[in-house]
Order: C-alpha cells, then structure tokens, then sequence
C-alpha cells in the first residue's frame, strides 16, 4: 500500500518535465491523401505549379538552433529515392513557412535537389509508376548552419540531418500519374 501512493506522486511530478512531442500540420497538405496539383513540379513530364506547401510546426525541442525542411521521395526508381527540396539554416524561431516560401527571404540556404535545381520540385512520379510517397519533413537542428559546405551532395544533406537532428517530424503525402 504504501508504494502505491509514492508511485502517483513520482508520475504526477514528472508529468510536466515530459516533452511535448513536435507537431508539423498543413492546410495544403494531408497525411496519406493525395497532393494537389499546384505543388506537382513542372517538367520531367509532369503538368503542376510546383510551390511548396504552406507548413506549420509547433514543440521544437530545447537546444533548437535551426530548422531545415526537407521534400523526399523514397519510392523513386533510383535504388535512392529522390530528393525535391532542401531548405537548410532556417531561424528556429520560424513557426512555418507560407506556400510558395521565398527560403533566401526567410534567411536559409537552399541545396541542389535531386532535379538539378535548388528551389521547391514538385511531385513528378514517372507516369505509370504508380502512387508514389512525398515525405515533407521538419528537422529541428542543435546548430545555426549545417556543416555541410558550399554545394554538398543531397545524400550528404540527408546523411547529415539524421546524424544531428534533434527531432523531426514528417507529413506524406502521395501523387500519381
């Protein structure tokens, strides 16, 4: 009997001290559903208007000193998936970024995607390939500037974000054509 009311104090102290987990939302942008065709790349084929997604996140954890955003395809038939966009060195105190982001605007740096640009690539699945996953992820980073240099490789980008992050969260999304 004793333990019992011990245990509830220990839970109930320790309730606060418990993180809230971080939380990324888009009114553009469902998890699960199909994207629509205003954030599908323009070229390679596909038809859309290629702006990037209004986001919004929330509970970035303690000893946050940068947020990147990242547009990932895994289902690419490269054997690597495909990278669409890289926004590093964003302000930690951003809270999202509206549709069609300015990332230069917003004070972060943009690397060379998988298309051979550095700005926003759409969804463009190769036509008849079938549904394809768009992973949109927010990396909250313990660093001002991601020590990758001056025109590093997506996979390095990659590499490097999942070594240092903090925490992440992802939204999919999916497209075919």
């Amino acid at each position: 009997m004793v333990r019992s009311p011990i245990l509830l104090l220990l839970v109930l102290l320790a309730g606060p001290a418990i993180a809230t987990e971080m939380k990324l939302e888009s009114p553009d942008i469902r998890e699960g559903e199909p994207m629509h065709l205003r954030h599908v790349f323009n070229g390679f084929g596909c038809q859309g208007e290629n702006l990037s997604p209004q986001l919004q996140w929330q509970h970035l954890p303690a000893g946050t000193q940068s947020i990147a955003v990242t547009l990932y395809d895994p289902d690419a038939p490269t054997g690597s998936g495909w990278w669409h966009w890289l926004a590093l060195d964003l302000p930690a105190t951003l809270q999202g970024l509206p549709r069609g982001a300015d990332i230069g605007k917003l004070q972060g740096r943009l690397i060379r995607n998988d298309f051979g640009g550095t700005v926003y690539g759409g969804a463009c699945p190769p036509t008849g390939h079938g549904m394809h996953r768009y992973q949109f992820t927010v990396w909250a980073l313990p660093v001002k500037k991601l020590d990758v240099g001056a025109d590093p490789s997506a996979a390095v980008v990659g590499y490097m974000l999942n070594h240092q992050a903090l925490a992440r969260k992802t939204l999919t999304a999916t497209y075919h054509q």
